[in-house]
């Protein structure tokens, strides 16, 4: 048998991962087997093995593949003068993702407070997320282009919560329009943010 490339591995990975995903997002990841992901990748058990050997093996595969594009994404994001015009833009990349990947972060999420190795998985990825936004709001306090006042662990988490919450609503509400929320939102927090250079004085 010819040695497959590493693109061939890579898109073949990606296509049960894909797979995995929709059937995650559709069933739950209990009421989803190994079978049913076969089925929906259209593969055999043992070439599903060959890559993955079990739920939790793809929960993680999934996550580790989301890490990726975030820290694709973040390093990408132009922190110029519109530093929250960049982390908009971010984050409608996201809240525009297909509605199985969105039902599919709501999934993933229920299940690590249920399973410690999915648990794990989640909190290492979350933990990358934090570890950037923290490196990047230190270098914008230094730089002094947000208020000095504000503990930065502070907004990371408040931007974290953030996250969150619009993800859940996109998710779970069809009408939610993250679009129109999205930008009065990010402008009351850089208005919080704004660093003031000179108080009123007399």
């Amino acid at each position: 048998m010819a040695k497959l490339s590493p693109e061939t591995l890579r898109e073949r990975s990606d296509h049960i991962l894909d797979a995995a995903g929709r059937c995650f997002a559709r069933a739950g990841f209990h009421r989803t087997t190994m079978q049913d992901i076969c089925r929906e990748a259209e593969v055999s058990p043992g070439a599903l093995y060959i890559y993955f050997n079990s739920k939790e093996a793809l929960i993680a595969g999934i996550c580790e593949r989301e890490r990726a594009e975030f820290a694709s994404r973040f390093a990408e994001m132009p922190v110029g003068a519109d530093f929250m015009g960049a982390l908009a833009a971010l984050g409608r990349q996201f809240l525009e993702d297909p509605l199985h990947r969105r039902l599919l972060c709501v999934e993933v999420g229920i299940e690590a407070t249920r399973n410690p190795k999915v648990g794990e998985i989640q909190k290492s990825v979350e933990g990358f997320i934090r570890s950037s936004f923290h490196d990047l709001f230190t270098k914008l306090k230094t730089e002094g282009r947000i208020a000095p006042v504000f503990d930065i662990d502070t907004v990371v988490e408040a931007f974290m919560t953030i996250a969150d919450g619009m993800l859940w609503r996109r998710a779970v509400d069809e009408n939610f329009k993250a679009d129109v929320v999205l930008p009065p939102l990010l402008e009351a927090v850089a208005a919080l943010l704004r660093p003031v250079a000179d108080e009123a004085k007399p």
